[in-house]
Parts: C-alpha cells; structure tokens; sequence
C-alpha cells in the first residue's frame, strides 16, 4: 500500500492535531476576531462574514485582502498571540513519521510561524523536511490549483509518488486530478467498524487515527506460513 510514494505532504491544522483541541478553537477565535475588527461587528457578525468569505475566496485571509484590502501579516497577527503550549508532544505520531521513506512537508493555509510553533509543541520538528505556507503560495490558498502547482514547483514534487494528507475534502480534490494519492484525515467510521482507516477509492483513504495508518505503509507483512 504507496510503496510506490516518496513524498508525504501533511496540512497542519486538525490534520497533525485534533480539530477538537484547544489550539483549533484558538485559531477559530483568532480568525473571527480579526474578521470582527476589519469588518466593524461583533462575534455573530464575524461568523457570517468569515463563512462568506471562505466560501468565495478559499480562505477568510484571501477573503479580507480581497475586499478591504488588509495587510495578510497584519490580519495574522493573532497567531502571535496564541498559546502553544496547549498542544502535548504526540511520540506516536512522530515515530510513525519518521518511519516513512522519503520527504515529508507540511502544507498549510496559516503561516510558517503558525506551523512552526504547532510542531515544536508536537515534537514533530524534526520529522519534516520544509513547510509550504499561504505566503510561500504568494496568499493562493489550498483548494486552488494555483497554490498546488506552486508548491510541486517548489519542492521538485512528482504528483504520482506523492501523497497528500488533509482533514477538508475539498483540498483533495486538485492533489487527487494531479495524480497524487490522497488521505482525509477525521470523520467519522462506519457503524459497527473498529478499522482505524478505510479505502474510498483508487489510491484514496480516509482516516480516523493517523498513527495507525501510517504505521499500516511501513509494517513488515506477515507471512502466514509463521502464523
């Protein structure tokens, strides 16, 4: 299973870490409070305006830029003001990271800060070799193609043995046409299945505890003549 892949490619948020920690409700309240600020209304004002702009312009960054015309580094300021240090060290995760062959990235819609301070709480620093951020992208952010094709130029990616790995399906989709492998991390499983992941389609997977999974790609097989 992807023996064939030498390039894994991670998102960072609610991918490398649960989308119910403290640290994705912080980022959720940072986005809405700068959202709240530009646009001049409270917190349920925010919500309306951020789900507008996600859905017409990818991200509420590219939303905010685009319509008010606000300064990327200042809109994300609110990850300076983040507590880190909500987030444990996760061994398990980074064994199994380390044990994949080839290079690893991660890819992310924040900014390099962001990822950078996310993976030394995770204890992950070390287990990848570069980040792609939304101001590595020149602020295109994943789901467009734009952003892809500059992140494969960038780190000299061949699309057919690279693997992509992210909690929104909608991010997969463009990864999926170039011909990368493709795994969406969290959902939920199927009634009465205890598998810790499940193949979707060709070359397609979906996740419920990544450690396991990528576990599941370096494991010696068993021979069932020794069982």
């Amino acid at each position: 299973m992807l023996t064939d892949i030498d390039t894994w490619v991670l998102d960072l948020d609610n991918t490398l870490y649960p989308a119910d920690s403290a640290l994705a409700e912080q980022v959720t309240h940072g986005i809405l409070s700068s959202v709240a600020g530009f646009y001049g209304t409270d917190v349920v004002g925010a919500r309306q305006i951020q789900a507008e702009l996600v859905a017409q312009y990818g991200t509420s960054l590219r939303g905010a830029m685009t319509t008010r015309n606000i300064d990327p580094h200042e809109f994300l300021s609110f990850e300076r003001r983040i507590d880190y240090s909500v987030l444990s060290p996760d061994p398990v995760l980074a064994a199994a990271l380390r044990e994949l062959p080839g290079r690893k990235y991660v890819y992310t819609n924040g900014s390099a800060y962001h990822a950078e301070q996310a993976l030394r709480q995770l204890g992950l620093t070390a287990c990848f070799d570069g980040i792609f951020d939304i101001l590595a992208g020149d602020l295109i952010p994943k789901p467009y193609a734009e952003s892809f094709d500059a992140f494969l130029t960038r780190f000299t990616v061949d699309p057919g043995r690279a693997a992509m790995f992210d909690d929104l399906p909608v991010n997969l989709e463009v990864p999926l046409a170039r011909g990368m492998a493709t795994v969406l991390v969290g959902g939920s499983p199927m009634a009465g299945d205890g598998a810790p992941y499940r193949e979707i389609g060709v070359r397609q997977w979906q996740v419920w505890d990544l450690p396991t999974f990528l576990h599941s790609l370096t494991a010696p097989a068993v021979n069932p003549s020794t069982m």
